[in-house]
């Protein structure tokens, strides 16, 4: 390429060297780029709802933490009720008797134990 440059005296023709020019980019019509644009966001969307961090599997571990809550709460109440019995069964005689005679079978000296068979419903 050929490109004049005047100088003070005379008129002289140069060549000058400019870079090489880079390929580029074809242009992307506005159409294009909102079609793009909302392909991307339907897929963030879709992402959000189905993904592993998504909405419904956040639901689903929240349903999952009121199931163990309720579990942790019944298992707490079991454990204080077995804590009152071996609270009882160190302190209170008369239920390790009971304890002993109704699961055990034991018995007193001079005592007898009658055992009799369940009772059939009547048909």
């Amino acid at each position: 390429m050929r490109v004049i440059i005047r100088w003070p005296k005379r008129w002289r023709l140069r060549q000058v060297r400019r870079r090489p020019m880079r390929p580029r980019m074809p242009k992307i019509s506005a159409r294009t780029l909102g079609y793009l644009g909302l392909a991307l966001l339907a897929t963030l969307f879709v992402h959000d709802l189905f993904g592993d961090r998504g909405y419904f599997a956040m639901k689903r571990t929240e349903r999952e933490a009121e199931k163990l809550s309720r579990e942790i709460q019944k298992i707490d109440v079991e454990n204080r009720t077995l804590a009152e019995q071996v609270k009882g069964l160190k302190s209170d005689p008369q239920l390790i008797e009971r304890i002993a005679r109704e699961e055990m079978g034991l018995a007193r000296p001079n005592e007898l134990i009658f055992r009799l068979p369940p009772r059939k419903p009547a048909p």
